[in-house]
């Protein structure tokens, strides 16, 4: 084992204590978004982490903003550290999370600790990269070694909505040009590609009138239904189709929500319909989108007095490997592996990220860090989502080597 790697092993092993704390705090400070109030949570994280020495520039999305985007604030926050001349890597994590639902037995916001596993909504995704990469960069800096290049951190709070406020913000307002980035993780796995994500919402306006005579009404609901056979029937065409990227599979379609009618007595006048199409790799977006409006208005078109609107509410791309992150990913693996006592692989996620918003300015990049071998193990956006603490401590090694190795 080099020296230097050793010793960031020691360090992190001397202060996990801290770094587990430190994550404590963050899952104690809720970010359900929605509503998405996130801004508080930013406030938190800048206090905690100016304690630690580190100047945070805090960067506010413009109230209009967010409220037009259906958040209520968001603030991100970025930390640069700079050793020298060489490249700026940045690490990205989200504090943003969906609400915590039902069926929990340990607080959602507690960060309680039980059987080595700490407890809370986004403890493995993604607040336990905060943690993750704020002590992998203390380990580094501890070390005292001469460094070329320099560091950002990026904490962000819009994945779960897009982005477009978080990481695509930043980028686009000119705020930080990276050359490499680490985003986080949320398995043993560097995930090196990932679907792409269309939501549409559909609006299916008929005509009410009272149950006891329906005719004099236009059911929009049976419509709807229409509209949903024709989009299942597309599920089992996408099975047809397979990704060659290892990890992702075949595309599919889920109707998430639906929303309709006024009363048990009254024919339906309007049913909204909220669908979520995840598109592999492969798969083109443009031709994606005007397939499934076409299968929609088709199929709308055979329901008499019915008038239809589709309304895209996020188009994320897919995310493919770029050839510049080739020594960010060997690093991860060769670590990985050292520090896991197991081969790390690289594969695809069926999930979306905001990662690719930095993949689609040319930033080479790679998803690595703390969680399980799966994502299923972690009960992530489940109750009791959690994180084993241990997985915490070797991912945090794991990017400090990788880091150190990365600005010699």
């Amino acid at each position: 084992m080099n020296a230097n790697h050793a010793k960031l092993d020691a360090w992190v092993d001397s202060h996990f204590d801290d770094e587990v704390r430190f994550l404590q705090a963050l899952v104690q400070v809720a970010t359900d978004t929605p509503p998405g109030n996130n801004a508080p949570h930013a406030e938190r994280t800048a206090e905690l982490l100016s304690g630690m020495g580190f100047a945070v520039a805090k960067h506010p999305v413009p109230a209009g903003e967010v409220q037009d985007y259906g958040l209520e604030s968001i603030t991100n926050l970025i930390v640069r550290r700079r050793y020298g001349d060489g490249p700026t890597i940045a690490l990205n994590a989200h504090g943003d999370v969906v609400p915590p639902g039902d069926g929990w037995t340990h607080g959602p916001y507690s960060g309680e600790i039980e059987d080595g596993k700490l407890y809370g909504r986004a403890s493995a995704v993604s607040k336990s990269d905060f943690a993750t990469y704020t002590f992998a960069v203390r380990a580094l800096e501890a070390l005292g070694a001469k460094l070329a290049g320099s560091i950002e951190l990026h904490f962000t709070y819009d994945e779960e909505f897009g982005g477009e406020l978080g990481p695509g913000w930043l980028l686009r307002q000119g705020l930080t040009k990276p050359d490499l980035l680490l985003a986080a993780g949320f398995s043993y796995q560097v995930v090196t590609a990932h679907n792409g994500c269309l939501q549409l919402e559909v609006t299916v306006h008929g005509k009410m009138a009272h149950a006891a005579i329906p005719d004099t009404g236009v059911d929009a609901l049976q419509a709807a239904v229409a509209i949903l056979n024709a989009l299942y029937a597309q599920n089992l065409l996408y099975k047809q189709v397979a990704s060659k990227v290892p990890g992702i599979t075949h595309p599919y379609l889920n109707v998430g929500r639906i929303e309709g009618g006024t009363n048990t007595n009254v024919v339906p006048g309007k049913v909204v319909l909220k669908l979520d199409r995840r598109m592999v790799p492969e798969e083109n977006p443009a031709d994606v989108e005007a397939t499934i409006r076409r299968v929609i208005e088709d199929a709308a078109a055979g329901c008499r007095g019915i008038r239809i609107e589709i309304k895209r509410l996020l188009l994320a791309r897919a995310m493919q490997p770029l050839a510049g992150n080739k020594a960010l990913v060997e690093a991860l693996q060769r670590h990985g592996e050292a520090v896991f006592g197991e081969p790390i692989p690289t594969s695809g996620t069926p999930l979306y990220t905001d990662v690719r918003l930095y993949c689609e300015r040319g930033i080479p990049a790679a998803i690595y860090g703390a969680g399980p071998r799966t994502v299923l193990e972690s009960n992530a956006k489940r109750a009791d989502e959690h994180l084993v603490l241990e997985d915490l401590r070797r991912a945090t090694k794991v990017v400090a080597r990788t880091l150190y190795d990365l600005l010699q």
